[in-house]
């Protein structure tokens, strides 16, 4: 981590790692059972009916149970919609975090252009009392663990299922991270798989 290790234990901070996600009315494509010689086809609305985005930020501090917080921000193509999140959605997700946990947070990344605007930068270093950031790589989801998120969310239901609509979408994919929640273990098992290891104490 950031100096060496040392920033997120200095501070007492949690550390969180934040990715963002869409979903579409087509289901993402997965392995499953069928009679040999018959392909199954899984037959969706069209393409052009909007889309789910979800932002997750996954958190870590010794002694504390692993969290998950997270945002959904639908698009259904109107007039004047933003097709996903804005600046200020990542404000407020930080904001919303900051307020949960109860402390200072160590956050860590990705070089997507809305994390890096000049406004977020601004942001960022007014609350540098509760707010470091640590950019990852160009490319590095392996390193980023709520990639796992995103895994056990396809395979809870989500993988080869044909939806007749947004809002179902959008129920199952709240469902899903519901569960996700509520289950500690799955949020440091995804960290777990990205072999990183965190000198906090």
């Amino acid at each position: 981590m950031a100096r060496r290790g040392k920033t997120a234990a200095d501070l007492d901070a949690w550390v969180c790692f934040e990715d963002e996600c869409g979903r579409t009315l087509r289901p993402p494509a997965a392995r499953t059972w069928a009679p040999r010689g018959a392909t199954p086809v899984v037959r969706v609305p069209g393409r052009r009916a909007g889309r789910v985005s979800v932002a997750a930020m996954v958190c870590y501090r010794p002694g504390e149970r692993s969290r998950l917080i997270y945002r959904v921000h639908v698009y259904r193509r109107h007039a004047g919609e933003t097709a996903s999140f804005t600046w200020c959605d990542y404000r407020d997700l930080l904001v919303m975090a900051h307020l949960q946990l109860g402390a200072p947070i160590v956050l860590v990344w990705d070089n997507l252009n809305r994390h890096t605007c000049a406004p977020m930068r601004r942001f960022i270093a007014e609350n540098a009392d509760w707010l470091r950031v640590v950019q990852l790589p160009s490319y590095a989801p392996d390193l980023n663990p709520v990639e796992g998120v995103w895994s056990l969310l396809n395979r809870d239901g989500l993988a080869n299922l044909a939806v007749v609509g947004l809002d179902q979408l959008v129920r199952l994919v709240k469902r899903g991270l519901k569960k996700i929640q509520y289950r500690p273990h799955l949020i440091d098992g995804c960290l777990a798989g990205t072999d990183l290891a965190f000198n906090l104490l």
